[in-house]
């Protein structure tokens, strides 16, 4: 959006108060009506037309600014198609089912808090949607706690901080690829920069969850053990099935192309399929579209393997190209270049701007209650800053990830606080405190950004192509 001319330039106070208006709209919609983001957006999107006609901005320029806008997102609407055929090629291949299965056996009454982080973090990267992992798992982990007579807080604690943990590091998830496509970064350099500040906060909150861990023995792991004959059913566990997985991983490390690494794993998932599956080629063609249905009679295990495919990936396609569209049109009617420029004569250092950064995500977050609108809206008002300090893109991806993907779960009215409180039965502010990995991951972002600890410049060639197209 950073080459969408403005045709209007509306004074600062204007500006803030057609942003604030745009924001009150979204906000009220999704918090107080509890609709999707969707419609919110378009109602915005109503709004500014009618305040650039008043403004005589012609509706042919408001267009094109929408248009622009949306175009944006073509890398990352690509790469969601790819993530919604992997996520069905690793279920009919065995891969996510195989993970799940091998994960349980290191359930044990010991350190139980530390176990569940483990897990549900092994099952947020393998399936790529927190929201999923705790929905299934979770719920499980809760039953087991419950049992032991141990703190429901604390449990819901784990889940909710390994869930977010795997959602944040995993390629397969949705947060990710938007993160790192909004800021034009490839998705695995992306992954790798995140670990910097991942890996610490991982090891500190597996640290607190094994202290603060009870260490029982007296536990009915029935829960987990009807979880793991229900994936032994499905015909899918293979030591075979775990083939992708560890080719994606070589891929990852020899820096191939993130479509091109996708590409590569789904075409050898869908080989795999052929060793155990039943599938004809035209209803694989169904699976590899409409997604994965399991169908063992384990509710549970339904409800965790039936999913991907390219169709399940519309819902989040729609919102990223409505959110664009958005952006440029606050773009195109002057709305965000013009505080954009008083911010920038504010923040003049590299640490402002990734404090500033954190800051808008975290606002927008707890304001409209949305984790992607958080990474796409934050994100595009921010770019230019980075580039005009010279810093490389993929320290604006990993912040919009550090303070926006995992602090939503952490805000009682947003999307992901209220589904979570719904299935684990703990209420948000019950976890909130025991939530460490979401709360120590943008302390740790900012901390970096002020002692410039891994924060990397963009190379003077990338800036020289920039300036010149």
């Amino acid at each position: 959006m950073l080459n969408i001319q403005s045709i209007h330039k509306p004074s600062v106070p204007e500006a803030s108060a057609v942003l604030l208006a745009v924001l009150g709209i979204i906000s009220v919609s999704i918090i107080g009506v509890g609709a999707v983001p969707h419609i919110p957006i378009i109602l915005s999107l109503f709004f500014l037309m009618v305040y650039g006609l008043i403004r005589k901005v012609k509706f042919r320029e408001m267009e094109k600014g929408m248009i622009a806008g949306a175009q944006g997102g073509l890398g990352a609407i690509l790469l969601f198609f790819f993530i919604g055929l992997l996520v069905s090629s690793w279920l009919i291949s065995g891969t996510i089912p195989t993970l799940m299965f091998y994960g349980f056996e290191f359930v044990t009454p010991h350190y139980f808090y530390a176990i569940a982080f483990l897990l549900t973090s092994l099952s947020g990267v393998a399936i790529g949607s927190s929201l999923t992992t705790a929905a299934t798992i979770g719920v499980a982990l809760i039953g087991i706690g419950e049992a032991m007579g141990l703190s429901m807080a604390i449990t819901a604690g784990a889940i909710v901080s390994g869930a977010f943990f795997g959602d944040k590091m995993s390629p397969l998830s949705d947060t990710t690829n938007l993160a790192s496509s909004i800021v034009k970064v490839d998705l695995f350099t992306h992954i790798r920069n995140m670990a910097w500040t991942t890996v610490p906060a991982f090891i500190i909150t597996l640290i607190v969850f094994g202290v603060l861990s009870p260490g029982t023995s007296k536990v009915d792991l029935a829960q987990l053990d009807a979880l793991q004959e229900g994936l032994m059913q499905t015909g899918l566990i293979h030591w075979y099935s775990l083939v992708p997985l560890v080719l994606l991983v070589v891929l990852i490390v020899y820096k191939t192309p993130a479509l091109f690494t996708l590409a590569i794993t789904i075409a050898a998932s869908v080989f795999l399929s052929f060793f155990h599956g039943t599938l004809k080629v035209n209803e694989l063609f169904q699976v590899l579209f409409e997604g994965f249905t399991s169908k063992t009679g384990v509710e549970s295990v339904d409800s965790l393997l039936t999913r991907g495919g390219v169709n399940s990936m519309m819902f989040t396609i729609s919102l990223v190209i409505l959110s664009l569209s958005l952006g440029g049109l606050l773009f195109k009617l002057g709305i965000i270049p013009a505080l954009l420029h008083k911010v920038s004569a504010i923040i003049q250092s590299e640490r402002r701007t990734i404090l500033s950064t954190a800051l808008s995500a975290i606002g927008i977050n707890v304001v409209v209650g949305e984790q992607y609108l958080s990474i796409l809206l934050t994100g595009e008002a921010f770019q230019s800053q980075y580039k005009k300090l010279g810093l490389h893109p993929k320290t604006l991806s990993r912040t919009l990830e550090d303070a926006g993907t995992v602090v939503n779960p952490l805000v009682p009215w947003s999307v992901c606080g209220i589904f979570l409180t719904d299935v684990l039965g703990v209420s948000t502010m019950e976890y909130l405190p025991f939530a460490v990995f979401c709360l120590i991951s943008p302390v740790i972002t900012i901390l970096y950004g002020f002692t410039g600890w891994t924060i990397e410049k963009e190379p003077k060639e990338n800036n020289a192509a920039i300036s010149n197209s």
